[in-house]
């Protein structure tokens, strides 16, 4: 079991993005064990990095945890938006960047709240069921959360132009889960619905605090 984060270059001013390679377990246990990350590499960051050239929203068409098709660019359209692919047996850093934005949303104002959306794409929809995800994300604190799942060409699809990799979840000799996906979180802004922001894996929930307020009101933190 191992994660990686490995530099990339995304934009003019030579972003660091982290590409996250998760170790499963085999289909039969419920994910998790006793994984641990060796994460290296990543910037501790006190701010997001404002991207020089900002990106399209992808034109992403879905399945909620209800079961119902969601248009991200329909459902999203003029609120801050908050879009991070990865999977819920993730043994560690999936979790903690939907809990370290859970964490901030809950301090912000009801109406604030109202605003953000926060959606979180499967990279393992092979595994990661409606119902699964609804759970996973709940027990991230997560509850107003947007998770997707569907069809694994399709999300690949979306996430290249962000400049997000996922690759295709691969079973090892010893039956685990290999699930390879970029670990950024990208902030969408609601007066263009373009991707101004990006968040490592090491952006710490004061971060996203003190972030997230100017995101939703459309500014550079």
């Amino acid at each position: 079991m191992r994660i990686k984060i490995l530099a990339a270059a995304l934009t003019a001013t030579a972003a660091a993005l982290s590409l996250t390679a998760c170790g499963g377990t085999s289909d039969k246990k419920d994910g998790g064990g006793d994984a641990v990350a060796d994460v290296s590499g990543a910037e501790k960051r006190k701010s997001a990095i404002v991207l020089d050239n900002p990106k399209a929203k992808p034109d992403l068409v879905l399945k909620d945890t209800d079961g119902r098709e969601y248009d991200l660019l329909k459902e999203t359209k003029g609120r801050p938006t908050l879009v991070y692919f990865g999977y819920t047996y993730c043994p560690d850093v999936c979790s903690l960047v939907m809990s370290n934005i859970a964490i901030a949303e809950a301090k912000l104002s009801p109406a604030e709240r109202e605003k953000l959306q926060v959606v979180f794409v499967t990279t393992d929809p092979a595994r990661d069921t409606p119902k699964r995800m609804r759970a996973w994300l709940d027990g991230q604190g997560g509850t107003d959360f947007v998770g997707l799942t569907g069809d694994f060409d399709t999300i690949q699809a979306a996430a290249r132009p962000l400049g997000i990799f996922v690759e295709k979840p691969k079973k090892e000799k010893d039956g685990s889960i290999t699930v390879q996906h970029g670990a950024e979180v990208v902030g969408f802004s609601p007066k263009d619905d373009r991707g101004h922001w990006l968040y490592t894996t090491e952006t710490t929930s004061e971060t996203y605090t003190r972030d997230l307020p100017k995101i939703i009101k459309g500014v550079n933190p």
